[in-house]
Formats: C-alpha cells, structure tokens, sequence
C-alpha cells in the first residue's frame, strides 16, 4: 500500500512538473512574438477623361482585373473627326501654295503677262496721240473745234493708259522675280500652324479613349454610356493589385521590436492556418492617437506609431479593409536588426 501511495506520488509530481515546464515554455514562446493588429491598405486610382464629351461605351464592370494599357471606355469622337477632316484638308492648300512659290512662276503666265503690257504699252500710245490731236484742234480754233470738256477727257484717257502700263509692266516683274522671302517663309509658317492644329485633333481624339494606367481591380463604375463627363469627373475608381500592405499601429514599447525589413506573418480570420508572408516597409516616425477603426489590445487613448507590412498577394486574397492580424518572431527582428549594423 505504501508503495502504491509513492508511486502515486511519484506520477503526480511528475505531472506537475511536466505542466510548469509547459507552462514556461508557453510564456517563453508568446513572449518570442509580437502580435499586432491591422487593416489591409490598397492605393485608389480615379480615371477621367481629359476633355468633356458624351460616353460612348464603357468596357469592364466592377471587380473586373485589367491590365495596363487596357480600353476602359471611349468618347463619342463624331465632332473631333470632322474637325480632323477640317484640318487635313487646309493643310493640304497651304502646303499646295508652298510648293507653288518654291516651284516659282510658269513660262505661260510670264508670256501672259508679257502680252498685257504689250497691250497697255499700244493703249498708251492711242491716247497720247488723241491727247496731242485734240491739244492742236483746241489751240489753232481757240476752243471751237473741240471743248475743254473733250480736252480733259482726253487727258484722263492718257492718265489711265499710262497707269494701266505700268501696273502691267509691275505684274510682270512680279511673276519673273517669283515671290519674296518674307511670303515664302510667312506661308511656311502658316503649315506648321495648320500642322499643330492637326495634331492636337489627333491628341484629343486619342485622349478620348480611356486606358488602365497600371494593373489593377475595378473597384467602381462611376458613370454610364450615354452620360456627359467632363475632366472633372471621374469614370472609374481602380484598385491598384500591387504595392498591397497592412497598415498596423504598434506603442512605443513594441515599436523598439520592430525593424525595417523584418519578416511578418499576415493571418485573415476566416483562415488562420493559411498565414501571408510579408516585410515591414514603413515605420512612421511621428505618434499619433489609435485610429477608431482599429482593434488593439491597448486602451484606444495611448500613442502609437503607424507600421506598414508590405505584401505579395498574387492571389488576390487580401481585399481592402480587410482586418487582419500580424505576428513577428523576435528572432527575425533580432536578425534584421543584426542585418542592419554589419
């Protein structure tokens, strides 16, 4: 009976023992890890168009994943293309005209020309002959053969000639000289003019198809096909897949734990055997009170500092808002730590 009663003993005292090592080794083991407690974080980008105009088609709904450079949704362009045929078409005789003064005047309008002052030259003559007839007939019959009115009109007729030869004869001189410096560069000119005009055409009816900056997930559709949209207005709201990282807040106390580029370890509630690796890639250096949104085991008016632990979540696991749990071992704080000196 004694002998039953000691190793009675004997097992209990072991139970004992083998419970307080436990029960050491289980502080030991959570005092070696830091539990902290956050919300994932995506960065939002709002599309818009960069001009007014009326939707025309809107091409993904909300949750859809795109890729950078994928159509979005476009303008109604109907407008922008006639200003386009505008454009194209004005550029065309003014380029026309360049070529003209460089080709210079043809041989046909020079004769053409040449002729006109032929015919000017003989108009002249005619009238000075009248005019010097009529001076004589006036002077010897002291005014009764012809009037002083016929007289006068005989002088304009000669005037007229003698300007109509020299316009004719500047025409000609004109055309043989081609045109002059200053209207062959202002012509120039006037096409790289019409050519900007084209391109900003070209440039708006681009821009008035919307594209996906970077890989991302339609978190909102913000108008219809149909609507008027101005530059102001966003179309869609996208959720950018990467960077993705929880955002914690750790006190003053957990804070000296916690180094940049350490390891961490993201666990979502309806999976906690399914852990998310991450990296701490942000340490605020600024205190402020704990966020309303936030669960921590600490009372809400204590001063903590906000800590983001970057994620690769190929998956898309991890939705924004998220709360979510983090946990870093000592021993790969203590390493980074140690990383960090050398």
């Amino acid at each position: 009976m004694k002998k039953g009663v000691l190793v009675a003993i004997a097992v209990l005292a072991l139970i004992i023992i083998a419970a307080a090592v436990w029960y050491i080794n289980k502080d030991q083991e959570a005092s070696d890890e830091l539990t902290l407690y956050g919300n994932v974080d995506i960065r939002q980008v709002s599309l818009a168009f960069e001009q007014s105009g009326r939707i025309q088609q809107l091409n993904v709904q909300e949750g859809d994943h795109v890729k950078k450079g994928d159509v979005l949704a476009q303008l109604n362009t109907d407008a922008l293309n006639i200003q386009r045929q505008q454009a194209e078409a004005q550029l065309k005789v003014q380029e026309q005209a360049v070529i003209e003064q460089d080709v210079g005047t043809r041989p046909e309008q020079i004769s053409q020309a040449e002729a006109q002052l032929v015919s000017a030259q003989a108009q002249l003559d005619k009238a000075d002959k009248d005019l010097k007839r009529m001076q004589v007939l006036f002077q010897d019959t002291a005014g009764q053969a012809i009037s002083r009115q016929e007289l006068d009109s005989a002088k304009s007729g000669q005037a007229t000639a003698a300007a109509s030869v020299k316009e004719a004869a500047a025409n000609l001189n004109l055309l043989k000289n081609g045109a002059r410096k200053e209207d062959r560069e202002a012509a120039k000119a006037q096409v790289d003019v019409s050519k900007a005009n084209l391109d900003l055409i070209h440039y708006q009816i681009q821009q008035s198809v919307l594209t996906a900056p970077v890989n991302a997930v339609v978190r909102a559709r913000l108008q219809e096909a149909g609507d008027m949209t101005t530059a102001q207005k966003p179309v869609y709201t996208l959720a950018l897949s990467d960077p993705k990282w929880v955002r914690v807040y750790a006190n003053e106390k957990d804070l000296s734990e916690i180094h940049m580029g350490a390891a961490a370890q993201v666990i979502r509630d309806a999976q906690p055997d399914q852990p998310i690796q991450g990296k701490i890639g942000y340490i605020s250096s600024v205190a402020e009170f704990t966020p309303k949104t936030v669960q921590t085991e600490d009372i809400r008016t204590s001063l903590v500092y906000e800590v983001r632990v970057y994620v690769q979540d190929p998956k898309d696991m991890l939705k924004m808002g998220q709360p979510v749990t983090v946990k870093i071992a000592k021993s790969q704080r203590a390493s980074a730590q140690t990383a960090s000196v050398h």
